[in-house]
């Protein structure tokens, strides 16, 4: 009968010996939360976005307290918001330069060559795995709203053109429509960078157009008249440099036959829609 008490006691001696230690190391090891981390977080919208570049608003307030990071980082806060953390934990505003979510595809349903009439699950992604879609060309949007859906704060809607339009005043530059394109054509760029390439394909001359009447042909004229340093093609495509220092311009845009690159002032498809909707449809 000794022996049957002798285990459970022995492993209770254990629990208790431990669970002693456990209790010492949090009295004297527990390292205090600054208060104020809870106070920040409360003053900043809850949406746990990204946008930031954190994974969530407690993070953000926990670097907010530091000093690690500004408040005006926060791009869902507005401007009363902003200021509010800043007064509360005593600290400059900071600036912080406007992102906003930018497709890179013109190829709408007026000029996107048609292959075939998507019917199945409904989605982008959905018809990128089964059949890549209803158009021709294997670089442009499938124009079945993955993005709009996927925007936590409304700001992409489907124009009449089947293109994706960005309100850039209600864009924060979350993630959200990047992750759900399967093509990647969303990035995210400064608002003040109007000069933009709304095309993705590879392709060359007649290869490109014949896919799609707005279509980068490689022709380069841009980057011969935008300023020296500020757009070399790669790919056969435009890449604009604005990390060069070079000015960016609307003459880059004048002698583009196909209208691929585009010198943006408003929302990303709100001003062309019209003339978008009247371009020539092929097929």
């Amino acid at each position: 009968m000794d022996s049957l008490l002798i285990a459970p006691a022995i492993m209770t001696g254990i629990g208790l010996f431990f669970g002693i230690i456990i209790a010492i190391s949090h009295r004297f090891l527990k390292v205090e939360e600054d208060p104020r981390i809870e106070g920040a977080n409360e003053l900043l919208p809850g949406t746990n976005c990204g946008a930031c570049g954190e994974v969530g608003c407690l993070p953000f307030a926990e670097k907010l307290v530091t000093g690690a990071i500004v408040p005006s980082k926060c791009t869902v806060s507005g401007p009363e918001e902003v200021e509010a953390i800043a007064e509360y934990l005593d600290v400059d505003v900071g600036e912080n330069e406007k992102l906003v979510a930018r497709l890179k595809c013109g190829g709408g349903s007026a000029q996107a060559h048609q292959i075939a009439e998507y019917k199945g699950f409904e989605g982008c992604r959905a018809a990128a795995i089964v059949s890549g879609g209803g158009k021709g060309c294997s670089w442009g949007c499938l124009g079945l709203s993955d993005c709009e859906v996927s925007c936590t704060f409304d700001a992409i809607h489907m124009n009449s053109n089947g293109l994706p339009q960005v309100d850039t005043d209600l864009c924060t530059a979350c993630p959200d429509c990047m992750d759900a394109c399967p093509r990647d054509l969303f990035e995210l760029v400064p608002l003040n960078q109007n000069l933009y390439v709304q095309c993705n394909t590879p392709l060359l001359n007649e290869a490109a157009t014949i896919l799609c009447s707005t279509a980068c042909d490689g022709c380069g004229k841009c980057a011969l008249d935008a300023s020296p340093g500020l757009i070399h093609m790669e790919n056969n495509l435009p890449v604009i440099d604005y990390a060069s220092g070079a000015p960016a311009a609307p003459d880059a845009t004048f002698r583009c036959a196909t209208n691929s690159i585009k010198w943006l002032t408003g929302n990303q498809f709100e001003e062309q829609e019209d003339r978008d909707v009247r371009g020539v449809r092929h097929g």
